[in-house]
């Protein structure tokens, strides 16, 4: 009874969102595929989600603040362990070792460890019950909690899951109401950072390589002087023509049925999102994922407990960042990084990692006013 109590409760608008997304998502895969090896993705793609839609509402049902408590620890605790177990036993994957073989399944820890990292964050911030955040007593301990997963999944390498943390820390930190000077000197140092990684780019580049991957130097070349060298540059120049050869309402997708967009169905998704259905449908996609995060942030203002808002926040943070970052880097607004498009691109890990997201955002609008 209390169970479908709660489920009346649900945020019906996050749901009818949540189905739009999954479906463009479908019909993405399904136009990423038809015709490949890989042909018959996008219905693996539903079976994921029919799957996961049980461990969502799990989570919707269940009372965040037993998730923002003393528990948020363990769950960390345990997120920590499966990145040493990745970084010892990980199996290797185009050069990173990023995943973890259960028999025939495989699951990317990375994913989970975002959850595991915003609970705890949002335990720890909640302590001060709005005050504006001590240096030492409680910003420090913020940033343990994220360096740690961060040094971990740096060393898979995986720098774009590691710029997804950094996204989240500075969004929960603003919503945790940060001083305005320390939050300037972070934005300061990040600025400091990316500008010296530009200057020696120009300036000394066997000096950069000491501190960069040689990867990663292949990314930044392509962000910053494509033809340089076309080869390493392909991937990011065929998503961007493919883009651009949709126009508004789309074509046939040529770029993407003749194998010249990589990882078509995955990371790149937003590239034949573009070429098949043009800026009207890129539009469309955009405006659902605004609503998605309007809703949630609505959903921060109206919670009354710190500890749900942070939660929301963090979440918000995660999903917007890895937004920004799949569409721009196909754009030519970012250098190229590993981060799948939420609930658009195919990925078992990762879709699971948001619907759960999801699932605690529900949670926090269910249960305000409700301890049970």
């Amino acid at each position: 009874m209390i169970f479908l109590d709660k489920l009346k409760k649900i945020d019906r608008g996050l749901i009818v969102l949540l189905l739009c997304l999954v479906a463009a998502g479908t019909v993405a895969i399904y136009r990423a595929t038809a015709g490949t090896k890989l042909d018959g993705l996008h219905i693996s793609s539903l079976v994921y989600f029919g799957v996961f839609c049980i461990p969502m509402l799990l989570v919707t049902i269940l009372n965040y603040r037993l998730l923002t408590g003393k528990l948020a620890y363990y769950l960390y605790a345990f997120g920590i362990g499966m990145l040493a177990y990745v970084h010892w036993k990980g199996q290797v994957v185009n050069g990173a070792a990023r995943w973890l073989s259960i028999g025939s399944v495989e699951i990317q820890p990375s994913e989970p460890v975002k959850l595991f990292t915003i609970l705890l964050a949002a335990h720890l911030l909640q302590k001060r019950e709005g005050e504006k955040l001590r240096f030492v007593q409680d910003l420090l301990p913020v940033c343990a909690v994220f360096a740690l997963p961060i040094l971990f999944i740096l060393k898979q390498p995986d720098l774009g899951t590691a710029l997804v943390f950094v996204g989240i820390f500075f969004g929960m930190l603003w919503t945790g109401n940060i001083r305005l000077s320390y939050m300037l000197t972070a934005v300061g140092a990040a600025g400091i950072a990316a500008g010296s990684v530009l200057w020696l780019y120009y300036a000394d580049r066997e000096l950069l390589s000491k501190f960069v991957k040689p990867h990663q130097m292949a990314r930044i070349q392509t962000f910053l002087d494509p033809a340089s060298d076309p080869q390493k540059s392909w991937h990011y120049e065929q998503a961007r023509i493919a883009i651009g050869s949709g126009q508004l309402h789309g074509n046939n997708g040529l770029y993407q049925q003749q194998g010249f967009v990589p990882y078509a169905y995955s990371d790149s998704i937003f590239a034949v999102v573009g070429e098949k259905y043009g800026f009207l449908g890129a539009t469309i996609l955009l405006m659902l994922y605004f609503l998605l995060i309007y809703r949630m942030v609505g959903i921060i203002l109206e919670t009354k407990e710190l500890a749900g808002s942070y939660l929301v926040a963090g979440m918000t943070a995660m999903l917007v960042f890895q937004i920004y970052v799949n569409i721009g880097m196909h754009i030519g607004l970012v250098p190229l990084t590993g981060i799948s498009l939420p609930f658009i691109s195919y990925g078992g890990s990762s879709l699971l990692t948001n619907m759960v997201a999801l699932g605690l955002v529900l949670s926090v609008k269910i249960h305000q006013g409700s301890f049970e």
